[in-house]
């Protein structure tokens, strides 16, 4: 059976003229009378009786039909598939991003990828690191802008460096400081994010270098949440200098080696990436911050 003769079904469908039909093809009556035929041979049925003015489809010829659709539609998202894949001025890049860059770093970011790609379509999904790393594993996602860490295999281009700060809240002890050590809070609780989360590896390596473990008041895996509940006095936090102060927390610098969070791009270095992906990774590791 061959996918030409079934597009041209469906368009004889269309019209319901042997004729018109042929000539919105570019063919022959003969030639689609032939293609018709060679159809009706291989399934064993008549697909269109004719009538006054033309032809309709039989009960078989409109299962026929809706089938020869369903092909032609796939076939055709196929080609669309492949054409992204190797033109590197089409195509989809498949962007998983950290959620606490989704207002500073990201979007200045695809502002300009967007102006010098216009019809590349970037798909976003906002993950936690872990999930980044399994997703770039399996091929759901093309690149990811992520803190680590990261297997040996991934390919990495940093681009910023954050500074990590103490939250407190506005009339905790030490709100009037400019600085402390993790030490120095070792009675309060902490308010930070879930175990798994890379973020929640910064942290805990932070306090494990004061000699102590924390105690856990609340978990989100949201920044600006956490920061949000330090204000309310629910305890203190650990969070990138850009989120202090969002709800009123005041922000010590920490006396403390590492305390620093790198943002960066990510891809799998053991595999060639789509075209329009491949363009992207360029533009970033160009462009910089």
């Amino acid at each position: 059976m061959d996918l030409r003769d079934l597009e041209w079904l469906t368009v004889l469908a269309e019209h319901r003229h042997v004729t018109d039909t042929a000539a919105v093809l570019g063919t022959t009556q003969p030639t689609l009378s032939r293609a018709l035929a060679r159809l009706e041979a291989d399934i064993g049925a008549r697909l269109f009786e004719r009538v006054p003015g033309g032809v309709v489809p039989t009960p078989v010829g409109e299962v026929v039909v809706e089938a020869a659709r369903d092909l032609v539609r796939r076939r055709d998202r196929l080609r669309a598939e492949v054409a992204g894949l190797v033109d590197p001025e089409t195509g989809v890049v498949r962007l998983a991003f950290l959620d606490s860059i989704s207002t500073s770093l990201v979007p200045g970011l695809l502002r300009d990828f967007h102006a010098a790609a216009p019809r590349v379509r970037v798909e976003l999904s906002q993950e936690p690191a872990h999930h980044m790393v399994d997703d770039l594993d399996a091929g759901r996602v093309d690149v990811a802008i992520t803190s680590g860490p990261l297997p040996e295999r991934a390919g990495w281009h940093p681009l910023q460096e954050e500074r990590l700060v103490l939250v407190v809240p506005p009339r905790h002890r030490l709100a009037g400081r400019r600085r402390a050590t993790l030490a120095e809070v070792a009675e309060d609780e902490l308010v930070t994010t879930p175990p798994g989360f890379g973020f929640t590896t910064l942290v805990d390596a932070l306090y494990r270098e004061a000699g102590f473990a924390p105690r856990i008041s609340f978990e989100s895996q949201d920044l600006a949440t956490i920061e949000g509940l330090v204000a309310a006095g629910l305890g203190v936090a650990v969070v990138p200098e850009p989120f202090v102060g969002l709800s009123g927390t005041v922000g010590l610098s920490l006396r403390a080696a590492g305390a620093r969070r790198t943002v960066g791009l990510a891809w799998r270095g053991d595999r060639p990436l789509s075209a329009p992906a491949e363009r992207f990774r360029r533009f970033v590791v160009e462009r910089g911050a």
